[in-house]
């Protein structure tokens, strides 16, 4: 630390005041351009990073902010952390993940570094606010934060989102296009918000196509791997089985493709299966699957360059969501049904 290079380096070098370094080094414009040119190369060569710790003491800002999920391991998160870093970068900023598994103390926690500056804005994507809502919407006003996939109405944030419910009308309008007539559906966990609105747009399709949903044909997961197996099992068990399954997520999709091999079904020659998410495997998963495809590095890019408006000072108040398109993969997971 004692050889780490310092600003009056610079300034010994350049033949310049501290004071103007340090404003180089901001990109103020009270330095000419030649002058910051030179200052930011002689920084580059001698591999000077600021002092964090002083500037924060001085400025009052962390110059980072906080990515919170439900949990860390789920690889559906990736591309948005690395949407929302790469805008973060250019802007100086660095992003740190918090992980909740939907611990409503890890919730708090969270919060509580954005209040007390640990973090100088957060993008949150765990659909809920802590249990002390209370008190979170005693503060709403002054916290940096947007909400991203989740639907969180009553808090007052900004958010980006995807249509779920257009988006999962489409996939179930894939099947019917198929010929599919006696179509499931594999929910999320209701009631949450997301898990709602897919099966919203199920309905929906069904309902403009003149089909009824026969009872058993809605089964609740978790979006887990292995509640894809059990809803699965649950399904073929019926009088009636499915010939058609559209999944509200990946993951529960991979365990509902897994439990038809399993029980000897053919996919999509016995049973076509629709997931949702593109998670990266579900290219190379086997049959690869038919799945709603989410822009997950642009929601990233998006959220963060929301939340940079809003640290500058240049959005404020109630905004109407931004909406991003999906995309349906057609895969080899879905085909017309045996005659």
């Amino acid at each position: 630390m004692g050889d780490r290079p310092k600003i009056k380096d610079i300034a010994e070098l350049a033949g310049v005041s501290v004071a103007t370094v340090s404003r180089a080094l901001s990109d103020s414009d009270l330095v000419t351009e030649e002058t910051r040119r030179r200052i930011h190369e002689l920084a580059r060569q001698m591999d000077y990073r600021p002092n964090v710790s002083a500037r924060n003491l001085r400025t009052r800002k962390s110059k980072a902010v906080l990515l919170v999920v439900r949990d860390v391991g789920n690889p559906f998160y990736l591309d948005i952390l690395k949407g929302v870093e790469a805008t973060a970068r250019e802007a100086g900023y660095a992003v740190l993940m918090g992980n909740t598994e939907n611990d409503p103390t890890r919730e708090t926690e969270y919060f509580n570094m954005l209040r007390d500056g640990h973090a100088d804005g957060m993008i949150l994507m765990t659909g809920k606010l802590p249990s002390a809502s209370e008190e979170t919407i005693r503060f709403r006003a002054d916290l940096p934060v947007v909400v991203a996939l989740e639907l969180i109405s009553e808090s007052g944030f900004p958010h980006v989102q995807i249509d779920n419910v257009a988006a999962a009308r489409e996939a179930v309008e894939h099947l019917i296009s198929l010929g599919h007539r006696r179509i499931a559906h594999i929910t999320g966990p209701v009631p949450e918000i997301l898990s709602i609105h897919r099966r919203e747009g199920y309905r929906q399709a069904m309902r403009e196509a003149g089909l009824t949903i026969p009872e058993g044909y809605e089964v609740r997961g978790d979006y887990l791997l292995g509640s894809g197996q059990e809803c699965c099992r649950g399904l073929l068990a019926l009088p009636e089985p499915p010939t058609a399954i559209f999944v509200a997520n990946d993951e529960m999709a991979y365990g509902t493709v897994h439990e038809l091999r399993r029980l000897g079904r053919e996919v999509p020659e016995d049973v076509s299966v629709v997931g949702f998410d593109d998670l990266y495997f579900s290219k190379a998963f086997y049959p690869p699957l038919t799945t709603v495809s989410q822009p997950r590095a642009e929601i990233g890019r998006t959220a963060m360059a929301l939340l940079l408006k809003i640290l500058a000072g240049n959005e404020s108040g109630r905004r109407d969501p931004v909406i991003l398109p999906t995309t349906l993969k057609i895969r080899g997971s879905t085909a017309a049904p045996r005659s």
